[in-house]
């Protein structure tokens, strides 16, 4: 199911020979790059068989590394949590945007360029290892500008970061998360706080984190490889994010979206590959073959008639969902906003 736009022989062509030579999902890839949050864990609890999935990947000489919007843990910290759940983890496979986004920075700075740092001590330790010197305030006429989540922020802290970012210096997001899941409901992200400086401003910044580029290909240039599968549980972010680095995505089922979101999204979060879960990476993944102007696979079928999707299947089997986004996403192959078909059944649906 690659959305990749090809000529139609040529897509028709990698997708047969990926299937031939294939043997497992995975076997393609020479590293995953796993979200967290609704992929490997869920809560304070794994979610069932993705640390023993992840463990795998070793076995099968696939680099594993997790890549993360959050600016305010660090790498060590990360991987603490994530060995507590049993998951392979170390602080050298975990990306994070503090990390992408100093990186960012020192890529649009002179060397010992002066950083106002908006954020974490996390972040902070970040832009110092990239050799840039932090300050304290707009009045030190810092180069630069870095803004990323802490709970400690505060108004103060976001006038400073508009004085400097009005005056001219360069200015990065370590992500845009607008909202932040906490214990007592969902709370103001980084993305709130850019905001307001944007809107102070009238700038906009340089973003490090998902859905845009530079966390993923930080990760692919730490590791060096050259054909990772990205893996996330939400279109906006992960799959975008993948997208926009120009790597193969993987949806899988275990958090935010569903097959029936996936098939609406639009063209640039539309994932190559969904996947019930972790362990689907060490299977055969079923590609829907064109046969008569109809998307077939597994035993389901799917074909667009005017406004209308129809499949021929149970939609309780991902194969039907498969068939009906390479059908969908055929018919309609540039789509810049979510747009949901109409969907008939012609075998009972259920689920």
């Amino acid at each position: 199911m690659r959305t990749r736009k090809l000529p139609a022989k040529t897509q028709k062509r990698r997708s047969s020979s990926a299937l031939k030579t294939n043997p497992s999902l995975v076997s393609g890839y020479d590293a995953v790059f796993s979200d967290l949050d609704g992929v490997v864990y869920a809560g304070p609890h794994a979610i069932p068989g993705a640390v023993e999935a992840l463990g795998r990947l070793a076995g099968e000489s696939v680099q594993l590394a997790y890549v993360t919007n959050n600016a305010s843990r660090s790498p060590e910290t990360v991987a603490a949590h994530l060995r507590d759940l049993g998951a392979p983890a170390t602080a050298e496979n975990v990306f994070g945007s503090a990390q992408a986004g100093a990186e960012l920075l020192a890529s649009k700075v002179a060397p010992g360029a002066k950083v106002l740092v908006t954020g974490s001590a996390t972040l902070a330790a970040a832009v110092e290892a990239q050799g840039l010197v932090r300050v304290a305030s707009a009045d030190d006429a810092p180069d630069a500008v870095i803004q990323g989540f802490d709970p400690s922020l505060g108004w103060a802290d976001l006038a400073e970061a508009a004085f400097a970012v009005g005056r001219g210096a360069v200015w990065v997001a370590t992500n845009t998360d607008l909202s932040i899941p906490q214990a007592r409901g969902i709370a103001p992200g980084n993305g709130t706080l850019v905001a307001a400086v944007g809107a102070a401003t009238g700038r906009v910044p340089f973003v490090a984190g998902k859905p845009e580029a530079p966390l993923f290909t930080t990760a692919a240039r730490h590791l060096d490889v050259r054909r990772p599968l990205v893996v996330g549980d939400r279109l906006d972010t992960d799959i975008l994010g993948g997208t926009n680095a120009g790597f193969d995505t993987a949806l899988v089922l275990t958090g935010v979206d569903t097959p029936a979101t996936a098939l609406a999204a639009r063209t640039p979060e539309r994932p190559v590959y969904l996947i019930e879960n972790l362990q689907a990476l060490f299977e055969p993944y079923p590609l829907p073959a064109l046969e008569a102007g109809r998307y077939r696979c597994g035993a389901a079928v799917a074909w667009v008639e005017d406004e209308t999707l129809v499949i021929a299947g149970d939609s309780s089997d991902l194969d039907s969902w498969r068939a009906a986004c390479a059908a969908w996403w055929a018919a309609r192959p540039d789509v810049t906003s979510a747009l949901a078909p109409e969907i008939r059944w012609t075998v009972t649906a259920r689920g």
